[in-house]
């Protein structure tokens, strides 16, 4: 399977939207793509059987974690991430750099890496471009992250969006120079630049210089006004080549993965699925179900047809569950991520069968029965094409 390192071939369009085939090392992935996240190397709560069954064949993991506990060395022995955790589908790693906006008390940036301070015994740790892409490699996941730079969204330091990003391009070419098995793992660069249409256009432009296997949207997601959010992730999807996977990080919310699907992005990834299941917070085309609250007690209705989950227990039990076992919080976790892979699986056929206004309206509608839309949403899905 050497041969099919990446294949990403564009099967059908509605104006900016694409259905994808993108073909990878452990297999076939139709886009758009919603990826969810498993820290230690599993989604917390799930087997990977389970996550087999609720139909992902991409899943993420995370570099930084699995570089501390067990270590990249530990899963490299025991033949990469896939036999480690015996998953057979395709993994996504990132770089690591996230964790310094999640963990800044931890992280000092300077242009060698990322300073932290190990969250296991307090040791400090110099997380490099080099490092990362040896922990990667020991990892073998199917698709990389370079190490970028990461500055919050929400941050009004100029300087520091034009530090991270300038930064963020001499990092890629160091992860490009030590990536060690470019004939079996793709690495994808980041975009940065903030929420600035110029520093954004200076690192399109150099990374799409670099001819990378695929391209991912960073720095958004995270707290930013969406107005200005939706008009950064156009703005780079109109300037990423054609012919390549592109990745908003960050992004779970069913209206995001609709609107940044109606943008051209192709692959999203978020903790939100996972972690609200924990609070025992089911999601529904109606919107979510926080079914720890007391209005659910005795109700017969079933959670939601569209799951293996939902059409086999009722409201009612799940509420029983959710407020006191770790069974629900295993249950709604499927249910959340099924329901996100059953969700833009509806969505790709329908961008295929021409119907993708049709999906995006009805959605809208069953999400907003009020007909009271996010202005951000309107106007994003006006520049896409689509008129509510």
């Amino acid at each position: 399977w050497h041969a099919l390192l990446i294949s990403f071939e564009v099967t059908a369009m509605w104006n900016g939207a694409r259905a994808s085939r993108l073909i990878l090392p452990h297999g076939l992935v139709h886009t758009p793509v919603f990826m969810p996240v498993g820290t230690q190397g599993t989604i917390k709560g799930l087997t990977s059987e389970q996550i087999k069954a609720c139909g992902c064949r991409l899943i993420l993991s995370n570099t930084y974690h699995l570089g501390n506990r067990p270590g990249g060395e530990v899963v490299d022995e025991m033949g990469g991430i896939h036999k480690f955790m015996r998953w057979d589908g395709n993994l996504l790693t990132d770089s690591g750099g996230f964790q310094m906006v999640s963990l800044l008390k931890l992280a000092r940036i300077t242009e060698e890496g990322v300073l932290f301070q190990s969250p296991v015994n307090g040791s400090e740790m110099l997380l490099t471009p080099e490092r990362s892409m040896e922990i990667q490699n020991q990892i073998g996941s199917d698709i990389m992250m370079a190490l970028d730079d990461v500055c919050p969204s929400t941050s009004e330091d100029m300087k520091r969006f034009e530090e991270a990003t300038y930064r963020t391009l001499r990092w890629i070419d160091r992860c490009i120079k030590a990536h060690k098995k470019p004939h079996i793992q793709n690495l994808y660069g980041i975009v940065q630049g903030g929420l600035d249409p110029k520093l954004r256009e200076i690192s399109l432009k150099e990374m799409i210089q670099r001819n990378l296997p695929g391209y991912a949207i960073g720095g958004l997601a995270g707290g930013e006004d969406k107005a200005l959010f939706w008009r950064v992730v156009k703005q780079c999807c109109d300037h990423l080549p054609k012919n390549k996977p592109r990745y908003l990080m960050g992004v779970g919310y069913t209206l995001d993965l609709v609107v940044c699907s109606a943008l051209g992005c192709d692959q999203f990834d978020c903790v939100f699925p996972a972690r609200t299941a924990r609070f025992g917070t089911a999601m529904t085309k109606q919107g979510l179900v926080k079914l720890k609250k007391r209005e659910y007690r005795g109700d017969k209705t079933l959670l939601d047809p569209s799951t293996q989950v939902g059409r086999s227990y009722t409201r009612g039990y799940l509420h029983e569950l959710a407020t006191r076992e770790a069974t629900g919080s295993m249950l709604l976790t499927m249910h959340n991520i099924e329901f996100l892979q059953n969700f833009m699986k509806e969505l790709r056929e329908s961008i295929r069968n021409g119907s993708f206004p049709d999906f995006v309206r009805d959605f809208m509608k069953t999400e907003h029965p009020d007909g009271n839309y996010p202005k951000w949403a309107v106007n994003a899905l006006k520049a896409a094409g689509i008129d509510l």
